[in-house]
């Protein structure tokens, strides 16, 4: 080979390793840094940190093509769940693009791998895009299952404050600090900060019922805010407020008891019979077919 020739292949190379480890260091410095101090900055770290930048950071590119009505959708089924202040909506349209792309993999590989239509394909799809979907109505039950339990106790202990002389902020105080931990606490605990910032009871009452969306909930902040108006005694709406909460969570405990037996044939019928019927005529049949035999 000329050695011009070789030199000029030897400087093409070096230069081609030199213009890729400068664009390396310019992708860094532009983008790869930025992600990097993102992600020790986020609260989680570690692998747990990138994934929840890279979700945002999708999120944020999903903003762009979002129509109107599934951020407002997805935007008050994120506060009733109560992450409002973790992800937003364009966050969950990511989720969902995450997750179609995982299911269309899955279902290629279990397509291939047991040989089945490609279909499956499409399901893992289809359970990747409305998985997240799935997760988020699931904390908004979750929520407000926690919200209707902690509401009877903490209208009692509302009530009591109310009627031992203490006005409804000084009340709703002495409830964010004796109750029970739990996204109930945390809603009223924000309505007190709203009542210190400034705003009216029944502002502050409203913005809980929007939040939490919960018709027990709306049922008695209903109540308190007529009685506001009306100017009857608090302490008698409360009261009431609490008898009527008990009386409908005794009236739901004994509909679930009278529920369970029914609930309760399908795994006597489909597991428990049958077992029981084969320890106790299992071994007559046996016996039968064994002297059957034996006597032919």
């Amino acid at each position: 080979m000329d050695p011009l020739t070789t030199i000029l292949m030897v400087l093409t190379a070096m230069l081609t390793v030199a213009a890729v480890a400068l664009f390396a260091m310019g992708l860094y410095s532009n983008l790869l840094e930025q992600f990097v101090v993102e992600v020790q900055e986020e609260s989680a770290g570690g692998v747990q940190g990138a994934g929840a930048v890279a979700v945002r950071k999708l999120g944020t590119m999903n903003r762009r093509f979002m129509w109107p009505g599934y951020e407002s959708g997805m935007g008050r089924k994120l506060i009733k769940a109560g992450e409002a202040s973790n992800w937003k909506a364009e966050d969950i349209m990511a989720f969902q693009e995450i997750g179609f792309v995982v299911g269309v993999l899955f279902g290629l590989i279990v397509a291939n791998f047991f040989n089945v239509n490609l279909l499956w394909a499409l399901v893992g799809a289809l359970i990747g895009l409305f998985y997240p979907l799935i997760w988020i109505n699931d904390k908004v039950t979750k929520r407000h299952l926690a919200i209707s339990r902690a509401l009877p106790f903490n209208l009692d202990l509302l009530t009591l404050s109310v009627e031992a002389g203490l006005d409804f902020t000084a009340a709703l105080a002495k409830v964010v600090e004796k109750g029970k931990t739990g996204p109930l606490r945390d809603e009223l605990n924000l309505v007190l900060k709203q009542l210190k910032m400034g705003k009216t009871r029944e502002e502050a009452l409203k913005s809980m019922i929007l939040r939490v969306d919960l018709p027990a909930l709306t049922q008695f902040v209903t109540a308190l805010i007529q009685a506001d108006k009306m100017g009857t005694s608090l302490g008698k709406v409360l009261r009431i407020q609490s008898t009527q909460l008990r009386i409908e969570r005794t009236q739901r405990a004994e509909k679930l008891a009278n529920e369970a037996p029914v609930k309760m044939l399908f795994p006597l019928i489909a597991c428990i019979f049958p077992t029981v019927f084969m320890v106790l005529f299992g071994p007559i049949v046996f016996a039968f077919v064994f002297n059957n035999a034996a006597g032919t």
